[in-house]
Parts: structure tokens; C-alpha cells; sequence
């Protein structure tokens, strides 16, 4: 009886892990550090507006 429920979940995992692991050509790739950047740009821009209003 075990063997048949862990064969169900390794299989249903197996899936995911094949469409995580998948890289699509089409996809718009963004450095991490790009991302940090603007958002402390914009958090700087949000103080600076606070600031002058």
C-alpha cells in the first residue's frame, strides 16, 4: 500500500521539476542586481517627491 502513494507523489514532482528546470529561449531574462537598482531608484525618487511636496 505505501509503495502505491509514493509512486503517485514522485511521479506528480517529477513534472515539476521538468518545467522548472526547463529553460525557455523566449523568456525575458533581468540581472538581479538590475532589479535592486531600480528599486532603490525608485524608493529614492518616492523621498525625494515626499520631501518637496
Amino acid at each position: 500500500m505505501d509503495r502505491g502513494q509514493n509512486s503517485g507523489g514522485l511521479m506528480s514532482s517529477a513534472g515539476l521539476v521538468r518545467y522548472f528546470d526547463s529553460e525557455d529561449s523566449n523568456a525575458i531574462r533581468i540581472d538581479p542586481k538590475s532589479v535592486i537598482a531600480f528599486g532603490v531608484l525608485i524608493g529614492l525618487l518616492v523621498q525625494l517627491l515626499t520631501f518637496v511636496s
